[in-house]
């Protein structure tokens, strides 16, 4: 049967146009990606080396990076740390205390306890000056004459005044709750004189007066001018061992005396810097000779074997 007559290749003409079509589909779905705003362009969590929608890549600008910033460094205390073999007659040991991280350092015995004689004239006042402000009252100029001369010359009988209006051995427990001791005892006869601290709770007691524990907030300052004040007999000792324009900038309570029943000389040493509180302790045997005085240049002497100039 006749029929009408295909031209050759008019049978793969709508295959042609498919393809066309497609690639023009492709084509338009490609453009689309890279227009802002379309559903079709990419996010960052679908970039590569990504995980979670977080990038895991360097930044590419580092100029935006946030960089840590470094620690500021701590400027070294004058003292460096150390054992110490001096020639000194005796017992003696020390601390250091950093009042800007509460770190301690010491000689190998800091726990070991001694009396402390007039050094604990500091805290007596201080814990006085504390509570007549908790009481909302003002000491009158004569109860500050009498403090100032406890603290500058070391006067026993207003020590004693002081000791028994603030309830005698019930201070010393006070400082020992308040201030964070942990090798101290109250004397045994409950007298001032023989209250028993080491040289770690020394240096304790100064941070406690510097920080305002001790004294309080209001008489804090007036206390440390008075401790930088010391004079006569009483100056010697720690910052002695420092330069003469230093030395003004130290506060510092001493005590001496000569025990009679353990037949030595104890002398105690605290004193108050920028950046440190030090205690340092010492026993001298009767036979050694040189009474306080062997003592008193003995609390020196280990001042200077640890200063870092000296090493």
């Amino acid at each position: 049967m006749a029929g009408t007559r295909r031209r050759p290749g008019s049978d793969h003409r709508p295959l042609a146009y498919s393809a066309v079509a497609v690639i023009l589909v492709g084509l338009v779905l490609v453009s689309l990606r890279f227009v802002p705003g379309s559903p079709f362009r990419p996010t960052a969590a679908s970039h590569s080396g990504t995980a979670g929608g977080r990038s895991t890549g360097a930044p590419t600008d580092r100029n935006t990076r946030s960089e840590p910033s470094p620690s500021p460094s701590l400027e070294p205390l004058p003292f460096q740390a150390q054992e110490l073999d001096l020639d000194i007659k005796g017992w003696y040991a020390w601390s250091v205390l950093d009042k800007r991280t509460g770190e301690i350092i010491g000689s190998k015995n800091m726990n070991e306890t001694s009396t402390t004689a007039s050094m604990i004239k500091a805290w007596v006042v201080a814990d006085y000056l504390r509570r007549t402000a908790e009481a909302g009252k003002t000491p009158s100029d004569a109860k500050l004459d009498d403090a100032t001369q406890i603290i500058r010359d070391s006067d026993n009988t207003r020590a004693q005044q002081f000791y028994e209006s603030v309830g005698g051995s019930a201070s010393i427990k006070r400082l020992i709750k308040m201030c964070g001791l942990t090798d101290s005892k109250v004397a045994s006869d409950g007298g001032w004189s023989r209250t028993m601290l080491s040289p770690r709770d020394t240096a304790r007691l100064g941070l406690c007066i510097d920080d305002g524990r001790a004294a309080g907030p209001k008489w804090t300052k007036w206390l440390l001018n008075e401790m930088r004040l010391v004079r006569g007999v009483g100056d010697f000792g720690i910052r002695k061992a420092f330069p003469t324009g230093v030395q003004k900038t130290i506060a510092i309570k001493n005590g001496w005396i000569d025990r009679q029943k353990e037949r030595e000389y104890h002398v105690n040493c605290l004193a108050i810097g920028d950046t440190w509180t030090m205690g340092v302790m010492v026993r001298t045997p009767f036979s050694a000779g040189g009474g306080w005085e062997y003592g008193m240049k003995a609390c020196q002497k280990v001042t200077e074997a640890l200063l870092r100039d000296a090493t």
